[in-house]
């Protein structure tokens, strides 16, 4: 049985979880008929609504449920966007580098066919955003900022509060994609001051196809779908079921986010030690401190992270390149270079990230199997390299 190490890709269902959603499933009736069946349907939404909304911090009224974490950023890039510009005509956006493709590409798509204008605020050698570049970056015209809480793929945590108090003297909202961060940091949105965050169930052992925007009160948002109101910023008939389960998935995430930091910093410093003594050549990205408690990103020199990943796959392990594949042809990850990494040495990353049911021994053994993957990989990098190119 492989061991799974990809929790930041996704989390497997708990059984609690599990079973509150195959009960839900059960239960007939829309949310929006006024039967007492549809009312029961509904009665189950709104108690899942609130369980999310106290997860982060934030109001039932503030939740809007989504098919997933990329909607839900979807939702607040374009619609906070269109509200601004529309209103006051602010067409610039800022993201900071580094951000998920969601992000990206919801900001490209609004640039290519709404006249958007997308800027890109630098980040440092570990991932973090430039502060002073954001501040000098701003302006009247800009309609909001997207950031993320903790980077999904380095696990570089950021300065969220000062991000926002720096917008705020510009009166521009803030968007966080909080999608990796939720369930393993302490989020409180409404101390936060964002106008949005967003999230997703599967990161937290819930169901996939589910997630939320969590909307201040204050905060005006363009929906992306019409047809029925049946929420303040989406349409559409709602997933009761997805929301029992991810209102339990919440619920637990939120009861355990202190122990459960505790205890994988720990499997995460062993990890990152073991991976430093079996392969001493392996560098650490991201910040060696303030990063997501499960999260362990190295880059092997001399190495292809696909093929350190299959590798490591026959051998048993399941872990991420945390880069894109597209067509087939490895790309080098588009956060490491906006750190700064050389694109050869971004080709070799590799994202270890583990979960609350992840062992002291399943780190061992990982750690034990990694050398002899690395030493394969280098051998079939030089193999694939034309004839006299340097090593």
């Amino acid at each position: 049985m492989a061991i799974y190490l990809d929790h930041a890709a996704t989390t497997p269902m708990s059984p609690e979880v599990l079973a509150a959603y195959v009960s839900a499933l059960s239960v007939v009736g829309n949310p929006s008929s006024i039967h007492s069946q549809g009312q029961n349907a509904k009665r189950m939404l709104e108690e899942a609504r609130e369980q999310v909304a106290a997860s982060v911090g934030a109001d039932a009224v503030e939740v809007t449920f989504t098919s997933g974490g990329t909607e839900a950023i979807n939702l607040a890039i374009k619609g906070l966007w269109w509200a601004r510009n529309a209103a006051s005509g602010r067409p610039r956006m800022l993201i900071a580098a580094a951000e998920h493709h969601a992000t990206i590409d919801a900001a490209a798509w609004l640039a290519s066919t709404e006249g958007a204008i997308v800027e890109e605020v630098p980040v440092d050698s570990a991932g973090r955003i430039d502060l002073a570049a954001l501040e000098r970056m701003l302006g009247e015209d800009v309609a909001l900022v997207s950031i993320l809480w903790a980077n999904n793929e380095v696990g570089t945590i950021q300065p969220i509060d000062e991000v926002v108090a720096i917008a705020s003297r510009f009166g521009i909202p803030v968007h966080c994609d909080a999608v990796a961060a939720y369930g393993y940091l302490p989020i409180d949105f409404h101390a936060s001051g964002l106008a949005a965050l967003s999230i997703s169930a599967h990161k937290v052992a819930g169901p996939v196809g589910i997630g939320a925007l969590v909307i201040a009160r204050t905060a005006t948002i363009v929906p992306l779908i019409h047809g029925g109101n049946q929420q303040r910023a989406r349409s559409g008939t709602q997933d009761a079921a997805g929301a029992v389960a991810f209102g339990v998935a919440a619920a637990r995430a939120a009861a355990g986010t202190e122990s459960r930091q505790i205890r994988l910093r720990e499997l995460r410093d062993r990890l990152v030690a073991g991976i430093r003594s079996a392969v001493p050549t392996a560098i650490l990205r991201g910040d060696p401190i303030e990063r997501l408690p499960g999260n362990a990103h190295f880059t092997f020199p001399g190495c292809e992270g696909d093929s350190l990943l299959f590798l490591l796959d026959v051998a048993g392990f399941s872990v991420s390149t945390g880069s894109a594949c597209q067509a087939g042809v490895p790309e080098a990850s588009h956060v490491l270079l906006a750190m700064g990494v050389s694109e050869a040495d971004a080709r070799g990353a590799l994202r270890i990230t583990l979960g609350t049911d992840t062992t002291e021994d399943e780190i061992d053994a990982f750690v034990e199997a990694l050398p002899d993957a690395v030493t394969r990989a280098r051998i079939a990098g030089l193999a694939d390299r034309p004839v006299g190119a340097h090593a």
